[in-house]
């Protein structure tokens, strides 16, 4: 085969459905979100420095996925809204009696058995869980509405029956590092859940001006928005002195609200707030240009 021919990839028919290269960027930076969130909600829970990373995402029938899994593994079932299918986030159960080791005060040095989880670890599991579902929904935005409750937890991949053999389950796969402990987690969703909320396939081949059409895109790009306090201007000296204990005067009154910013441009002001487990900024002013 010539160098520069493109590599031929056999299409495989016994799949339920495949995913459009837009569609599988759009879920792998979904996907990509939750593992830092987790990996930041695991090192807070456990007291352990903790990373999550995203390895692949694709779409399997759920007797391909269950048959990918080590038979003896922990899969916690989540039921979703209006679906028959179950969600599921599944990893090795050594790694889940680790994690509830550091968070009873165990240094994690010795290796966990492979058993059943005590009603006193599930309810710490619970704990971890429910923050995971929290991130999930966070990461995945308007592709996942319908929320996830917990229904079970199976120790055996061949008898958790999560969905029918056929049906489409988008699954990604993760790399979990908490600690010196390193294991691999997959999360499954079932498509009919998220796959009808991607934007169509023909999307590209639209009839609109360009100029609508680049505007359409950048309302799709994601940016990061701070919030911020007034910056202040000091000199070179104190910054190369600056020691632990040192107290920095800043401008900004104790009274007002911080900035609300986008790439350094101040668009809002908004007051400290909290929503849910996570600090939050409420909305008070909005800077008129």
């Amino acid at each position: 085969m010539p160098q520069d021919a493109k590599p031929v990839v056999a299409y495989d028919f016994s799949r339920p459905t495949t995913l459009a290269r837009e569609h599988t960027r759009v879920l792998e930076m979904a996907f990509e979100t939750f593992a830092r969130q987790w990996g930041t909600q695991l090192t807070a829970k456990v007291r352990v420095l903790s990373q999550v990373t995203r390895e692949d995402v694709q779409v399997l029938s759920y007797d391909e996925y269950s048959g990918s899994l080590p038979d003896n593994t922990c899969m916690v079932l989540f039921d979703v809204a209006g679906i028959p299918a179950k969600a599921v986030i599944q990893f090795p159960i050594s790694a889940a009696l680790t994690w509830v080791g550091h968070m009873l005060g165990g240094t994690g040095a010795q290796s966990a058995p492979e058993r059943k989880f005590t009603h006193i670890e599930q309810a710490l599991l619970d704990r971890i869980m429910d923050d995971a579902v929290e991130d999930l929904h966070y990461s995945l935005g308007h592709l996942m509405t319908e929320p996830l409750s917990l229904a079970s937890i199976h120790y055996n991949s061949q008898f958790a029956q999560a969905a029918a053999a056929r049906d489409a389950m988008i699954v990604a796969n993760f790399e979990m590092l908490v600690g010196e402990n390193a294991a691999a987690a997959t999360i499954a969703i079932p498509a009919a859940a998220i796959l009808p909320r991607l934007d169509p396939l023909g999307a590209q081949s639209s009839t609109a001006p360009p100029a609508e059409l680049v505007r359409r895109q950048v309302a799709h790009v994601p940016v990061k928005v701070c919030l911020q306090l007034e910056p202040i201007t000091v000199l070179p000296a104190m910054v190369l002195n600056l020691a632990v204990g040192d107290v920095l005067n800043l401008g900004h009154p104790r009274h007002r609200p911080l900035n609300v910013t986008v790439d350094g441009q101040t668009l809002a002001q908004a007051a400290v707030g909290a929503s849910g487990s996570r600090l939050a900024g409420s909305i008070v002013s909005i800077e008129e240009k």
